[in-house]
């Protein structure tokens, strides 16, 4: 299985779908992540404050892959904003990772209440400069955030990863991202399966002979974004990779887009601090 890759705006190919391991214990992310590897995945996206960093270097060192066929990335948390702290923060993900460097590195929340993602981002753009990093970016910010973000930058962001699915499509961020260049990552990309019994998406799953799951990942997948799904089930994760022998149509596509109703997961980044 050999998945596209989008090129980021530093020229750095990054897979457009990758294994996400929120919210799986670090007991059982090894596992996980060797039954996606052994499926076909090669980028796979953990954060410090996940508590599973140490679970997927295991599942790396053990699986045998060179280092360059994969593409790992991380985040620094909210308790780790600023300057100093963003360093430390980065040492201590490769420290329990056991990797020398990652290939993308994300400011996790933008925590506005606490106003310290500028300096954070001074940080990545250190870590960058100094090829500590392939690529840095952003997760959860609107297009305020990249806006003030933009007037001390000397880097733009090249990832902006944000809660997107078919009833939350964020069209806001993704114009703000693609104003700047910046490819849109979708976290949640099946809402938590949320969507996947929405009459639209059970009739085209039913004419593809494909799954519902399959389907919204495809209709991400067509419109240029990167996703990353998770689950710990070896079937789901194999599953979740076969969407590369089919096509929705621009009728189909514009049905999964009515699905929209503000309908989001998790916290809003305006809102959360941490």
């Amino acid at each position: 299985m050999t998945v596209p890759t989008i090129t980021l705006n530093n020229g750095v190919e990054m897979p457009q779908l990758g294994f996400g391991v929120f919210q799986v214990p670090d007991a059982e992310t090894t596992a996980a992540v060797a039954a996606a590897l052994e499926a076909g995945y090669r980028s796979i996206d953990t954060a410090a404050v996940y508590g599973n960093e140490a679970g997927v270097g295991r599942a790396i060192a053990e699986s045998g892959i060179a280092r360059d066929d994969l593409f790992v990335t991380s985040k620094v948390w909210t308790s780790d904003h600023g300057y100093d702290n963003t360093l430390r923060a980065y040492d201590a993900a490769l420290e329990r990772l056991g990797l020398d460097r990652l290939d993308l590195y994300l400011i996790h929340w933008p925590t506005p209440a606490a106003g310290t993602y500028p300096d954070t981002w001074r940080a990545l753009e250190k870590l960058y400069s100094e090829g500590r990093v392939r690529a840095i970016g952003v997760s959860n910010f609107e297009p305020e955030h990249l806006e003030r973000l933009a007037v001390d930058a000397t880097v733009v962001p090249a990832v902006n990863q944000v809660e997107l699915h078919p009833a939350l499509q964020n069209r806001a961020v993704i114009a703000a991202d693609e104003v700047r260049g910046i490819v849109t990552e979708a976290w949640s990309p099946l809402a938590q399966g949320a969507v996947l019994g929405e009459a639209p998406v059970v009739e085209i799953s039913q004419r593809h002979g494909k799954t519902p799951a399959q389907v919204v990942l495809r209709w991400h997948l067509q419109q240029g974004r990167v996703v990353i799904p998770k689950s710990v089930t070896p079937a789901r994760i194999a599953e979740n990779i076969d969407v590369f022998d089919f096509e929705l149509t621009a009728d189909e596509l514009r049905a999964i887009d009515a699905l929209e109703r503000d309908g989001r997961t998790g916290p809003h980044p305006a809102e959360f601090n941490g």
